[in-house]
């Protein structure tokens, strides 16, 4: 540029100027030196193209259009701005507050209907049940208290339970427990001191007990089965009824009902009569039958009353 202007001492600082600023001092520059730099040849094109064109007062008033001054606002003209500002923010936040809502709402599954809710709670139920059910079918649980139900809803396993509670009652006195030996505490089980003992089986040697157990089972099993036996009341009212049921139920060998009378009878002759038979049946052991077992005669009489009533009603049933 100094080589083209004959005046290059204005633009020395052009390095410092930006592109508008650069253009409009150039354009001065040409303009203060258009006699000088018109001869030039690489500059005729634009002085023709500015003398001769419309767009010369444009393009000057373009150039020379000054920078806008900036304005300096009181600090009453700012006390407004600094009270809008907050007002404005508010505005941008309930602005975009129910997009973020509707966003996070859209991107969670939400049923179409309460009722297919309902059908879904009562599926999962459904098969928590099934599951529950096929667990307890295989433990085996129903078919074995099945069989437990079968077996004590009869008028024999009654009877045997009234003979188990006998028999435990008079074990504590014809064969009583023997201490055997300690089992220490334990702190880690919290388990006390426990002592061990067992049936001291050296009574079996002797006597007493073999005359007491003797009348006990004289008493409450053998005598009531003899009687049972031979009056067997089911026996005559099976052979009677052949002719008119078609399937009839064999005749059991003993007679429930008269088991019961017998051993109720015998019991209150023996215990509460003081009835000996001549001396065959020993006082002391008697004595002995009254206090070991559980409410003594009084117990069995309660006992077969209780046989007397299931009898009835089983028979009643089998009608």
């Amino acid at each position: 540029m100094d080589s083209t202007f004959s005046n290059p001492s204005l633009l020395s600082s052009y390095d410092q100027l930006k592109k508008p600023e650069l253009e409009v001092a150039l354009d001065d520059h040409m303009r203060a030196n258009q006699t000088s730099l018109s001869k030039e040849s690489s500059l005729q094109a634009f002085f023709k193209r500015v003398n001769g064109s419309p767009l010369k007062n444009e393009t000057s008033t373009v150039a020379k259009t000054p920078r806008p001054r900036r304005v300096t606002k009181t600090k009453e003209d700012e006390e407004p701005t600094d009270i809008d500002e907050p007002a404005a923010g508010a505005n941008a936040l309930v602005t975009r507050t129910p997009r973020t809502s509707i966003s996070f709402a859209s991107s969670v599954p939400l049923p179409p209907s309460p009722a297919v809710v309902a059908n879904q709670i009562d599926r999962q139920t459904a098969k928590v049940r099934s599951t529950i059910s096929a667990i307890w079918a295989d433990s085996g649980i129903v078919e074995v208290s099945d069989g437990i139900r079968d077996s004590l809803s009869t008028t024999v396993s009654i009877e045997s339970l009234a003979i188990i509670v006998e028999l435990f009652g008079l074990q504590k006195d014809v064969l009583p427990l023997k201490y055997l030996g300690l089992v220490p505490a334990s702190q880690a089980l919290r388990t006390p001191e426990i002592s061990l003992k067992v049936p001291d089986l050296f009574a079996l040697l002797s006597s007493e007990f073999w005359i007491t157990f003797s009348l006990w089972l004289a008493t409450s099993v053998l005598l009531p089965l003899m009687f049972s036996y031979f009056f067997n009341l089911t026996l005559k009212a099976k052979h009677g009824n052949v002719r008119h049921a078609k399937n009839v139920q064999p005749a059991a060998q003993y007679d429930p009902l008269t088991y019961n009378i017998s051993k109720a009878l015998i019991s209150w002759l023996v215990y509460s009569q003081g009835v000996r038979l001549g001396g065959w049946i020993d006082a002391e052991s008697v004595v002995k039958l009254e206090t070991a077992i559980p409410g003594g005669h009084q117990g069995v009489l309660i006992g077969t009353g209780i046989g007397i009533l299931t009898s009835i009603y089983e028979a009643v049933l089998h009608k």
